[in-house]
């Protein structure tokens, strides 16, 4: 049966098939039915039913409009209508088809619709969700009226594609239009502004929210939370999610987010906790940011607990969540449950690969980190800056000087460019090997004026082997360019201070508090029945602080006894020997170990983290403590894992 229809648009109930008639063409919804096929010849087509994966289909000729679609309407056999192009619109969107919806666009623009404000927003979005911002941009411009939606359009376009600046400034213009915000476009808005250097456009945004009534808004205060967050003004981000009327996956999120990149793992399990008691269903983002936190703070048992909850949630380890999961387990200590992970991750990428071999090199473990950067490379997965830092990193921790200049001269092989951080690890390698003159050699020879970081690892290397003249000279190079950075004044005060000239430590000391530069307060905490305890050096402030004492004093004599010798060079005042033996039995790290022998099972790993570099004869003591302990120590300090066990270190006393 024929009807004569002006032109109609249906889809089957499993939208399989999208139907065009015209005033030639026999009306059909059947499911059975076959997609059009017509030949370049007909006039017209007694059936004409076409599937969704067919709109985009290319023209038969060159001489064709580029869609076969377009063609149709061309020779008259199909008559276009606003629903043909915002179907070809919508499908070009959906898969980022820009060539296509360029052809789209251009045959739009010599129909009937050419001028039609909501066709050419449909354009605009589609130029802008496909990441063509200059097309957007040139449409934008050339639009003789413009509405919200078309302001709305282009601001989401530039938040979403990293161009914030660009998003925040045309705020402005629209308002001087006269145009009144909604949620959508305050919510791209802040979002750019989360992006750009200064919080001021993001504040100002804020009273725009609060003139307009959108600041209880859920998708608003979402983004304006999130935006209080990346400026780590977590105080306000918190004051913005308590006073939003409703909450929903993405405000928690962006709370959870915040706290995650503080560093405040604690906090980010808390709102986690509050987030599964008010119902919420965690997602994806929401696991990352979790486990992000707790590899910072090194919170193992918090992090199985998380991770069951992924298991029993039937959640799947994807690439970006199995990433952040086998991070956490490699920074807080556990490398092979690190590598369970990365055996059952769905899909394997650079950072996957990555992720390990930062593990590995933090664990001490280079030769295995060497074996996984060849396996990587075998695996075809083309290494990274990130990579070469990380194996070049493992190297330098184990002393694998051939490895580690070998594999800094394959970065020209992948197209890498050195950074500041990968020279900083070769004269770290070249230094912890002892070849210091070839360290500064390589120094000066860098094509890069060297930074206060190059100079410093060269100033570490000349405080391990006692080189006086050469540490002198870094730390003065290092003075110049950073002189508030408290680290370069404590290693040559260590410097003298181990070759014996206190008076000389002491003058540096005094430099700084002259100068104003503090030293970052030394201090270890241990998990123990989910509760993180702190210590600092000489800690009275612990109810147990005279069991902690009284079972470091029964430690310190045991291993004594097996050749303990206290290394007094670590004491940086001028005192007599006995004080300052004393004073090093009372480092943070040392408390933090007694209080653990204390408080857990025996026979069980004791962890500890410390905020700064572990000193070498709280090194020594660990080893002694753990052969006479017959307990497994882990340290974690700011470089690197410390694994003490039957008397030996994992960094083999080279660190």
């Amino acid at each position: 049966m024929f009807r004569y229809w002006k032109s109609i648009a249906l889809s089957s109930p499993n939208n399989r098939f999208f139907v065009c008639v015209s005033k030639h063409l026999r009306f059909s919804t059947a499911a059975t039915s076959t997609p059009f096929d017509i030949s370049e010849t007909e006039d017209f087509c007694p059936s004409c039913i076409i599937q969704i994966k067919d709109l985009l289909r290319k023209s038969h000729h060159d001489c064709g409009a580029g869609l076969y679609v377009l063609d149709l309407i061309d020779r008259g056999s199909l008559e276009c209508d606003r629903s043909l192009y915002n179907m070809l619109l919508k499908k070009c969107t959906q898969l980022k088809k820009i060539k296509e919806g360029r052809i789209v666009h251009a045959h739009i623009f010599g129909s009937a619709f050419r001028d039609d404000l909501v066709m050419q927003n449909t354009i605009l979005n589609m130029y802008a969700k496909c990441g063509s911002l200059d097309d957007a941009r040139k449409l934008f411009d050339e639009m003789p009226v413009k509405d919200m939606v078309t302001w709305t359009a282009l601001i989401t376009g530039y938040s979403q594609n990293d161009q914030p600046e660009d998003a925040v400034s045309l705020f402005p213009q629209m308002l001087r239009c006269g145009l009144k915000p909604n949620q959508f476009t305050l919510s791209s808005v802040l979002k750019a502004s989360g992006a750009v250097s200064s919080d001021k456009y993001g504040t100002q945004v804020h009273a725009f929210c609060l003139k307009y009534g959108y600041d209880r808004n859920v998708y608003v205060g979402s983004s304006l939370l999130d935006m209080y967050a990346r400026f780590d003004q977590m105080d306000n981000a918190w004051l913005t999610f308590n006073w939003l009327e409703s909450k929903n996956e993405v405000s928690w999120n962006a709370l959870i987010a915040g706290y995650a990149r503080k560093n405040e793992g604690d906090k980010a399990l808390r709102m986690f906790m509050e987030m599964l008691r008010a119902g919420f269903e965690p997602t994806h983002f929401t696991y990352s940011s979790i486990f992000t936190a707790l590899a910072s703070t090194g919170s193992l048992e918090q992090g199985k607990w998380v991770h069951a909850h992924v298991i029993k949630s039937g959640g799947e380890l994807i690439a970006f969540v199995g990433n952040t999961l086998l991070d956490m387990y490699a920074k807080s200590g556990d490398i092979e449950d690190a590598k369970k992970v990365f055996n059952r991750l769905l899909k394997r990428d650079v950072v996957s690969w990555n992720s390990m071999l930062t593990g590995y090199a933090q664990h001490g473990l280079g030769k295995e980190a060497v074996r996984w950067f060849e396996e990587m490379l075998k695996n075809g997965i083309t290494p990274n800056e990130i990579t070469f830092l990380c194996v070049l990193t493992a190297c330098s921790h184990a002393g694998l000087l051939d490895e580690g200049q070998r594999y800094f001269k394959f970065m020209k092989r992948y197209n890498v460019e050195p950074q500041e951080a990968h020279y900083v690890t070769i004269v770290d390698l070249l230094g912890r090997a002892g070849l210091l003159d070839q360290a500064e050699k390589f120094l000066r020879e860098m094509p890069i004026e060297p930074t206060a970081a190059v100079w410093g690892a060269l100033l570490g290397a000349c405080r391990m082997y006692k080189n006086m003249e050469l540490g002198t000279y870094a730390a003065e190079r290092i003075f110049e360019l950073d002189p508030h950075d408290s680290g370069p004044h404590v290693l040559l005060a260590n410097i003298y201070a181990s070759s014996g000239r206190l008076n000389d430590a002491a003058r540096v000391r005094k430099m700084m508090k002259e100068s104003g530069v503090k030293k970052e307060p030394a201090c270890s905490w241990v998990e123990t029945k989910n509760a993180v305890h702190m210590f600092v050096a000489n800690d009275d402030a612990h109810p147990q602080r005279e069991e902690i004492h009284k079972m470091w004093g029964q430690i310190s004599e045991k291993i004594k006894r097996i050749g303990y010798v206290p290394d007094t060079s670590h004491v940086l005042f001028y005192a007599d020997q006995q004080e300052r033996e004393a004073k090093l039995q009372l480092h943070s790290e040392k408390l933090a170990l007694a209080f653990a022998l204390i408080s857990m099972p025996p026979g069980s790993t004791i962890q500890i983290k410390k905020n700064i570099r572990v000193c070498g004869d709280c090194h020594s003591a660990f080893k002694f403590a753990s052969k006479v302990l017959e307990r497994d120590i882990i340290v974690r300090d700011t470089n690197r894992f410390h694994h003490f066990h039957g008397g030996s270190c994992s960094c083999g006393d080279y660190w």
